[in-house]
């Protein structure tokens, strides 16, 4: 019998693909190194626990992240990996309880969000329209990339994520260019591009390609994404206040959250406007 999950029960549980905190052992405040910085407050080695991190694993300043200067924390995005580690990979048993579990735990942690990251960008396309004459290829791929999350600790190890990656990164290529194609636009193609500062207010940008492009504080107030693949895209400190992005392919709560918007700025509906966007004002 296959261990592959039935597609459509796998493209029912993509909800499993939102971080909840409260499952996991804090492992985004362990894992990772993070560098003092304008993002972090502090220097802190990788797999040592933020001094922020509480006994009960929650983060003991998570309401004044941001004032405290951690911003950095405030945009991290396991896409559901913590949780899925914590209570399913490892059953529950946390990594205070014996190193062994700690070390093996935390090596598995960046695959898993990997492969759930993965997963949410493939979900996305599964519920694009323009995409149905590649849902079959998308359906399946969906399914095995999620068989392979439910993997013991050791086989988890042995991923080739990069390989995983690769394969399923082409039919991501060809939903967004079904969908874009369905815009009518053709925007530019600037997958890659160092657009740090750019100063593209007011741009069109409908049915650009963006993918991996780094648009770090670059003043986009006003612009028309609309149909744009953001997919990758750098957005830390990117101006988007006016701009439109309600439309726009494969954007995170991450990539919003980094950036600075306001009421004005269109979001896609299936996320969250931030909230310290509220404190932004136009000039």
């Amino acid at each position: 019998m296959s261990d592959r999950p039935d597609p459509a029960t796998a493209a029912s549980d993509r909800a499993t693909l939102r971080a909840d905190c409260a499952s996991c052992f804090g492992l985004c405040c362990v894992v990772p190194a993070f560098a003092a910085s304008a993002d972090f407050a502090i220097d802190k080695p990788a797999g040592t626990p933020c001094v922020n991190l509480r006994t009960d694993f929650r983060c003991g300043i998570h309401e004044r992240l941001r004032t405290d200067g951690f911003a950095g924390c405030t945009v991290y995005d396991c896409f559901g990996a913590g949780q899925k580690v914590s209570q399913v990979t490892f059953g529950g048993r946390d990594w205070r309880q014996d190193r062994a579990t700690a070390a093996q735990m935390f090596a598995v942690f960046p695959v898993m969000r990997n492969l759930h990251e993965l997963l949410r960008y493939l979900g996305e396309a599964l519920d694009l329209e323009q995409a149905r004459p590649i849902r079959a290829d998308l359906e399946r791929t969906y399914a095995d990339v999620d068989a392979l999350t439910h993997r013991p600790p050791e086989a988890l190890l042995e991923i080739d994520v990069d390989a995983i990656r690769a394969g399923a990164n082409t039919l991501l290529l060809r939903a967004s260019e079904l969908a874009r194609a369905a815009t009518g636009h053709r925007g530019p193609d600037r997958r890659g591009a160092d657009l740090i500062g750019a100063t593209l207010a007011g741009a069109d940008l409908r049915g650009a390609v963006l993918r991996g492009a780094y648009l770090i504080g670059a003043n986009l107030r006003g612009a028309d994404l609309r149909g744009a693949d953001l997919i990758g895209a750098d957005l830390r400190g990117a101006d988007l206040r006016g701009a439109t992005l309600a439309g726009a392919l494969f954007v995170t709560q991450a990539q919003l959250d980094a950036a600075t918007g306001d009421a004005s700025t269109g979001v896609p509906a299936h996320l969250t406007r931030p909230a310290h966007w509220a404190s932004t004002t136009r000039r």
